[in-house]
């Protein structure tokens, strides 16, 4: 054996070393993962998130996935020659655009995902809400503020939803009998009205139902920053509700930090907004002594 393949092996041996108090403490645990951005483009990031999802599943870390598919969606649309509106960060959905939405995120991005992480070794199942009521909905009520002085204006988003209730008993029997559940974000109500949600209410929804212990938010940026750029590692809810007040957090991280608050409410013991441009971040935020991202904690 070479020089270099000796240093190889024990750099990997001192890296499964530092894995055991992590493996011993996320053992039997749930892990929400909301799986979006460039891993999900990017062919090396979606083989190594797929991977990932397999080795902690084969540890025996139980992960669930929720994923998002802005980008496929747009594709089709503009295939089909159907334009697409978003307003307060929501695509504005009506009955043609839902159907497009429903189309790629539960027949093609679901599928996709669930056959990477198949052939990687573990056993996953796709979902979309309206497999056994897993993700009951309400249409979104939107109103923006325009002052003291004049009444709240009222957007309508068409067939955009929010979910009132997750079935964490098909998660959890999905979850006892060895499945990585992989989750399509799209909900149904009573009436079976279908409904486009955004993917990180609906990771928070499912992770705050199951009581996770951890919620992964993966990213296409370091974490948050402050108002100088830098990554801030570690934050509470007391400190994100300063960020929000004070304008450091801005564009779409607002929505995804109070998807990260709620989950902390209903019982995740930590939310983590991942680097999800860095290859193997998830195993490197989970088993390892390196964060890649910012942490949130009550």
């Amino acid at each position: 054996m070479s020089a270099h393949s000796v240093e190889q092996a024990r750099l990997q041996s001192r890296v499964l070393i530092e894995s055991l108090p992590y493996l011993r403490e996320y053992h039997g645990e749930t892990v929400v993962v909301k799986y979006g951005g460039h891993a999900m483009t990017e062919e090396s990031l979606k083989l190594a998130f797929a991977r990932n999802i397999s080795l902690l599943k084969l540890v025996g870390i139980h992960p669930v996935v929720v994923h998002g598919g802005g980008p496929q969606i747009n594709e089709m649309l503009s295939k089909l020659e159907i334009k697409s509106e978003f307003r307060q960060g929501h695509r504005v959905t009506d009955k043609a655009t839902m159907d497009v939405v429903e189309m790629v995120l539960v027949g093609s991005v679901n599928k996709s995902v669930v056959n990477l992480i198949n052939k990687t070794g573990a056993r996953a199942v796709g979902l979309s809400g309206k497999d056994g009521m897993l993700l009951e909905a309400r249409k979104l009520a939107m109103t923006i503020s325009h002052g003291e002085k004049q009444p709240p204006e009222i957007i309508d988003l068409g067939n955009v939803g929010e979910v009132t209730a997750v079935n964490e008993q098909l998660l959890t029997s999905l979850i006892h009998d060895d499945f990585v559940p992989v989750i399509a974000p799209v909900g149904v109500d009573a009436e079976g009205n279908t409904y486009n949600i955004n993917a990180d209410s609906v990771a928070g929804a499912v992770a705050g139902a199951l009581k996770a212990r951890r919620l992964l938010m993966l990213t296409d940026v370091a974490g948050i920053l402050d108002k100088e750029g830098k990554l801030i590692e570690h934050i509470d809810t007391a400190d994100a509700q300063r960020l929000l007040a004070d304008g450091t957090l801005t564009g779409g991280m607002i929505p995804k930090i109070n998807c990260c608050m709620n989950a902390l409410k209903q019982g995740v013991d930590k939310v983590t907004i991942v680097d999800g441009r860095v290859e193997n971040c998830l195993l490197l935020e989970l088993l390892t002594d390196q964060g890649v991202g910012t942490e949130i904690v009550k």
